[in-house]
């Protein structure tokens, strides 16, 4: 990644002209001190990112194709990174995204030239079932038995165009008008949205350091009738702390005796850096009422729309009509490439590759933090997930502080978008999309404004 960033930034700054012919892959080996794979790696990442070009037996060439901002020369390039407009990000605290720089690219287009490439690609390309490719169902199911301790056959998933649009369908399956339903606060909004379309109402349930406070939603049962309730148990959003036991255990037991359904979503099960992650709510014994949603988004890349949902049959088939209507199928062609990946073994060799990348990513953020931030806020290293929660010590107004990173080029993510009333007092900052130099400035600017 540092050789990557450091072609990319000799691009933009004009050090490497377009159309430049690169050193070969062992002569570039040789002059950088590192294994000839690595080297290749990283070129060919450049590839898929369209900043070098690969010629068949002529090497590697530095794109003829580039956006026009780099194609100014270095004194204006250096201009722009100084003075940008609150227009002009440079780099953006997102809420835990992954990095698209490591996605499997090249994986994922071979598989897809492979499947478009099949004689009988016309059945590819049909009308296919509206619960999703089939083999696809019976991989997420396997995974979710052996991985995750659940408990649900190939009848029993539904795949959609993201986990997003699961929720939705779901809730619009199993919510009326006036219908109540628990969350998290603060919590995930967009889906909040969701629940909203289907005409139900939010009820909002306080968080703390050992989840959604279960106590507190005891109370709320005692005098509401609540007919779902959604959570993010194992590394919550956006505070990434997990559910404890002994929530989780009486969660399960107040969903049986007052009848509502648990939305579990686990967003991030992958990103787990202790010995093992958590397993889901639904790995419990005993548990009559619940649905969980998953994802490959992101594990892959936030533009792969590959979601999943898994629940009683029943409710599955409810859900796969209503898909029907606005819908009709999934991205025929993405599924069945996923599927292809994880039979190829393509899907566990990137999650063991990424683990070890954002580990160490993680690790140095935390440094990041306790050198610049230790006398300013408070945060908990997290085990997992792709971002931290940092409270600020003292109460400040963390809008100001966003619009003067925002002239600086920097965005940053303000706590109304995941709090249901009064903004909550911190920041979710997303560390795994970012470089180690970027998440530097950002922390270094966000000291000076604390």
């Amino acid at each position: 990644m540092q050789i990557v960033e450091t072609i990319i930034e000799a691009i933009k700054t004009k050090q490497l002209n377009q159309g430049l012919s690169l050193p070969s892959s062992r002569v570039l080996s040789n002059q950088l001190k590192v294994n000839r794979n690595t080297v290749v790696k990283a070129l060919d990442l450049l590839v898929a990112e369209e900043w070098l070009v690969a010629k068949e037996r002529k090497g590697y060439f530095v794109s003829n194709q580039l956006l026009k901002q780099y194609s100014t020369d270095s004194k204006e390039s250096r201009k722009i990174a100084v003075e940008p407009g609150p227009s002009k990000m440079l780099m953006s605290f997102d809420d835990g995204l992954p990095d698209t720089k490591i996605a499997p690219v090249n994986e994922l287009a071979k598989v897809y030239r492979q499947i478009l490439g099949r004689k009988a690609r016309w059945q590819t390309l049909g009308i296919s079932d509206p619960r999703g490719n089939n083999d696809l169902r019976k991989s997420i199911a396997q995974m979710l038995n052996l991985n995750r301790g659940l408990h649900f056959s190939s009848e029993q998933v539904f795949i959609a165009r993201g986990s997003q649009m699961a929720a939705y369908l779901i809730s619009h399956c199993i919510l009326q008008k006036g219908d109540l339903v628990a969350v998290e606060n603060p919590g995930y909004k967009p889906i909040w949205e969701s629940i909203r379309t289907a005409g139900a109402k939010i009820l909002p349930v306080p968080v703390d350091e050992g989840g959604i406070k279960v106590d507190v939603l005891e109370q709320l049962l005692k005098s509401h009738k609540i007919k779902a309730i959604y959570v993010t148990p194992h590394h919550q959003f956006p505070t990434t702390v997990s559910l404890s036991l002994p929530r989780r255990l009486k969660l399960i037991e107040l969903s049986n005796r007052y009848n509502f359904t648990i939305i579990e979503d686990d967003y991030d099960h992958e990103f787990h850096f202790g010995i093992r992650p958590l397993l889901p709510v639904g790995s419990l014994q005993h548990i009559k009422n619940y649905v969980y949603l998953g994802t490959f988004s992101k594990i892959v890349a936030p533009a792969l729309r590959i979601g999943f949902l898994a629940t009683d049959i029943s409710l599955i088939n409810k859900v796969a009509e209503l898909r029907e209507i606005i819908d009709g199928q999934g991205d025929v062609i993405m599924e069945q490439a996923v599927y292809q990946l994880i039979k190829e073994g393509d899907i566990k060799r990137h999650i063991k590759r990424t683990i070890v990348i954002y580990k160490a990513k993680r690790d140095y953020f935390e440094k990041l933090l306790i050198k610049y931030l230790a006398q300013k806020v408070t945060f908990v290293k997290p085990e997992g997930g792709l971002a931290f929660w940092l409270i600020p010590k003292v109460e400040i107004d963390i809008f100001e502080i966003a619009n003067k990173l925002e002239m600086q080029g920097i965005g940053i993510i303000t706590p109304d978008k995941f709090s249901f009333s009064a903004p909550i007092n911190g920041f979710r900052i997303g560390y795994a999309s970012l470089s180690e130099e970027q998440l530097k400035e950002g922390v270094i600017a966000l000291t000076k404004l604390l």
